[in-house]
Formats: structure tokens, sequence, C-alpha cells
């Protein structure tokens, strides 16, 4: 679906506006050589739907900010929303050259246009130590990354995020992290809305309803689930129902979903009923593929 020559490209997101589709994901120089080497040269990629069933690249949204900034080394994962002033807003994650990268935040630029995004966040949110880890050394990095965006229609805007709980047992302290906004401007961290689910962690959540079923997507590789859960040969993209869009979540009843070689999945729910599901390709032959893969359906269980 999309696959550059010159770019590895990994964890993506759309946004459909009246006029366009845009995609969003994240790029790295294949001139790195080794692949592990991306998430610290990760800028915001950015392609619009060319009407003939491909994308169109345009200028990257963002790139990292020069220090010192919570941005300096790298831009991760996000969502896009359409502002209800007009314009788009790119909510995304950044990690500092400052810290070496071990410290997530989540940051937005606004984009009038559609191509052009500016950094608008007067400060990067940051997870919370009365529910959140935030110190490195507990897993290696504070995880508080990949927001997740949507509008309750009554007022309220909710923010999904990939943390982590600061008690429990090391191996399983995934979360979803919480924020809310009522303006879009400030944000409140809230406690998470899970407890424990036995994930190292619980990325790219997305939340979405389909004739009024509420399920959760995220990824996380089978050697980090609970023992016991899904396959290790099958794919790291799961998916749980919930009793809300803000849960409860079944976690217990998670099941792997999509090809065994992709990963950061996202759910794309059609007018009809149907769901389709993307997700870049990871590991294929042995070796990191890193492209975007073909839609494929996602079957919701039962």
């Amino acid at each position: 679906m999309l696959h550059l020559p010159d770019h590895w490209v990994w964890d993506h997101w759309y946004l459909d506006t009246a006029e366009e589709h845009h995609l969003f994901f994240l790029r790295a120089s294949r001139a790195l050589h080794d692949p592990d080497r991306r998430h610290h040269r990760a800028g915001i990629g950015h392609a619009i739907e060319n009407g003939q069933g491909g994308w169109d690249l345009v200028a990257d949204a963002l790139v990292h900010s020069d220090s010192p900034a919570f941005d300096s080394l790298a831009c991760w994962t996000g969502s896009a929303i359409e502002h209800p002033d007009g314009g788009i807003r790119l909510f995304y994650t950044g990690v500092s050259r400052e810290e070496g990268g071990t410290v997530q935040r989540i940051g937005w630029a606004d984009s009038e246009d559609g191509r052009t995004f500016h950094r608008t966040a007067p400060a990067p949110l940051e997870a919370d130590p009365r529910w959140y880890e935030t110190d490195p050394a507990s897993a290696g990095e504070v995880h508080w990354r990949d927001p997740f965006v949507f509008s309750d229609g009554n007022g309220t805007w909710h923010m999904l995020i990939t943390a982590r709980m600061n008690t429990g047992p090391v191996g399983g302290r995934g979360v979803v992290g919480y924020a809310t906004s009522d303006d879009l401007e400030t944000w409140h961290v809230k406690p998470p809305l899970s407890d424990h689910a036995g994930f190292w962690h619980l990325e790219v959540c997305q939340q979405f309803t389909v004739d009024g079923a509420h399920w959760l997507i995220f990824s996380c590789p089978p050697d980090q689930a609970p023992e016991g859960l899904g396959s290790e040969a099958g794919s790291g993209i799961w998916l749980v129902r919930g009793s809300s869009s803000l849960g409860p979540w079944d976690f217990p009843g998670a099941v792997q979903v999509g090809p065994a070689d992709y990963y950061a999945g996202q759910a794309l729910p059609r007018a009809d009923g149907t769901v389709s599901l993307s997700g870049f390709r990871n590991m294929v032959d042995g070796g990191f593929r890193g492209d975007i893969g073909e839609l494929v359906p996602l079957t919701l269980p039962g």
C-alpha cells in the first residue's frame, strides 16, 4: 500500500476530511542500514490519497526540533483530528536528545491548509507519577506515547495513551493511559482506564464502535503478552471488546488479528458496518520490511 525505496515506514494513522484522505506515518532513511536505529531518526511523513487508489507524498508533517526541546531527537506516533475551528491538529510523541530518548512526552501541531504544520502546544503533556511510571530505570524508558484523540460529541475530548502503571509486576504494567480536555488546549492527565492487563505495553491504542459494540485495538509482541494468551506465531495486533468507548475492556479475552507480519494495527470502520485493518509489515523472511501493507478485512469476534 505504501513502500518507499529510500525510507523505512512503520507506525501510521489516517484522517479523512470532507475534501481529502490523509495518511501520516513514521519514516527514517534506509541509509541507516540497521533498522533498529530508525527510532531515534524518525520524523512524521505525510501523504494524500490521489483518487486512483494510491498516495501522493507531500512535505513531511514534522521532523525533530532544534535543542533544547522535548522532541529534539525524534517525533513518534500520534493521531490527527479536524480542529473545530478549522484545519488539522496533529498529536504526536516526542523524545529529546538531552535525555537520550528515554522520556516520552506528547505535543501537537496545527495546519490551516492540511500541508504545513506548526507546533502549537505551549508545553508537552507528561506522565503523572501518581499513577504512571516516570523513572526511565523501571522499564528502560518512560512510556507515554501514541496519543489517540477523539471527541465524545458532548464537548469533551479524550486521549488514550500507551503507558505503564507504577505498581504491580514489571512485565505486565501496560495500561491505557488517559487525559481529557474541554478545549483541546488544556489537558488533564487522569488515572489509567485499565488495570494491569498483563501486557508489557499496549501500543498505538485505538477505540472504535461498530453497530453499538465498542472495541479497542492495540499492539504488543506476542512474547510480551500474558502467558497462555494468543500464539507466538500470531500477529502482534490485539483486539478486545469493551463496555464503552472508555472501557472497561476484556483483556483476558484478547484475540490476535491480522497477518502475522503486521504490527501497529489501525482499524478502519466503513459505513456499511465492515472494518478494514491496516498495519505496517514488520519482519518478513527474517528481515525488517518497513512498509505499509494492503488493507485486509477485520473480523470482529461474535
